[in-house]
């Protein structure tokens, strides 16, 4: 496993893994990059619409995301320094999980986030709906920001998908496994990145704590799991899950968590340690039959029964050595036969 990419830190994780039916993928840095570019900076409201005022209120959207590490947050930062804009200090700063920011600057409340935030805030925000759909059907993250408990501007993310994840759901499908995808992405967006890949079912606009919740639930209806993730709000999932599957690019806690680790973050090998773990599974079957059913010959022969009951032969105990010897030869050479799977 570790030769083709594949880190599995325990023989239980390798004898389980070929039970898997299910497959649930987080989306950002799992099925897309987590490299998210600003595409849409959309304003509302009074005043100049011009690109003062757009400039004046992205370096506000900025300078209270460069204290997120989020790589939604990390997107409308890298374009405030792409347009040259200064970072203003933030007075005060509360990140939501699942919601968005809430901050202060110069005096002026700031919100960015989702339409969950905005529903707390009492921001409305029907207004801008159109907007919101068009974004959302172009596989985009739309976000709201609002000033003062007004909907100020409608900032749109996108993030890339990887080159693999396509390849890497086609090679599970053919596997026979079903696969899910979490996040906490409205449903629209989720359900455009999930039908470029061909993921089969999509649970949208969750929050980070009930993505093992979710999990959970499927096992509870019968499903094998298995969770694949890279974030730390990954890890309780990964840890729920019958086998978490960690990408090697992500957090330290996500791969402390998970029981098997791609260490080239391709998705492809998600299906290659599945694919693994069935020949194991079948090695082991195979070595357990064929060890039994030449002990099940050779150990009454040697206990002398052909010379008991037809006073034939002895079994010479040099011939008796060699043949327990070939028994442990030959179960190892059908498990070496595994250095030959090719799991790509």
């Amino acid at each position: 496993g570790a030769e083709n990419g594949i880190l599995i830190k325990s023989g239980e994780a390798l004898e389980t893994a070929h039970k898997i039916k299910t497959v649930v993928f987080d989306k950002t840095g799992t099925i897309t990059k987590g490299k998210p570019i600003l595409t849409d900076f959309i304003v509302y409201g009074e005043g100049d619409k011009g690109t003062e005022r757009e400039k004046t209120l992205l370096q506000i959207a900025a300078s209270i995301e460069s204290n997120s590490e989020h790589p939604l947050a990390e997107a409308i930062v890298n374009s405030g320094k792409e347009k040259g804009i200064e970072i203003l200090s933030v007075e005060k700063f509360r990140a939501m999980p699942g919601y968005g920011i809430k901050s202060s600057v110069d005096g002026q409340n700031i919100y960015i986030g989702n339409r969950k935030l905005m529903e707390i805030e009492k921001v409305e925000i029907e207004f801008s709906d159109s907007d919101y759909d068009r974004l959302s059907n172009e596989g985009k993250t739309p976000m709201y920001m609002a000033v003062d408990g007004k909907l100020t501007a409608l900032i749109a993310v996108a993030d890339i998908i990887k080159e693999t994840s396509q390849e890497a759901i086609e090679k599970l499908h053919k596997l026979g496994l079903k696969t899910i995808m979490l996040t906490g992405d409205n449903e629209k967006t989720a359900r455009y990145i999930a039908s470029q890949v061909g993921i089969d079912e999509v649970i949208a606009e969750i929050l980070p704590y009930q993505k093992a919740n979710q999990v959970k639930k499927l096992q509870e209806n019968g499903e094998f799991v298995a969770m694949v993730g890279d974030g730390i709000n990954d890890s309780p999932a990964l840890a729920q899950a019958n086998v978490g599957i960690a990408i090697g690019s992500g957090t330290d806690v996500a791969i402390e968590s998970a029981d098997i680790v791609l260490i080239r973050s391709d998705l492809n090998d998600v299906a290659g340690a599945i694919k693994l773990s069935k020949a194991t599974i079948t090695n082991i079957k195979e070595n357990l039959f064929w060890a039994f059913f030449y002990n099940t010959i050779g150990i009454p022969v040697a206990a002398g029964l052909i010379y008991a009951l037809f006073n034939g032969p002895k079994l010479d105990p040099m011939i008796a050595a060699f043949a327990m010897s070939f028994s442990s030869i030959s179960v190892l050479m059908n498990a070496l036969r595994l250095k030959f799977l090719k799991i790509k």
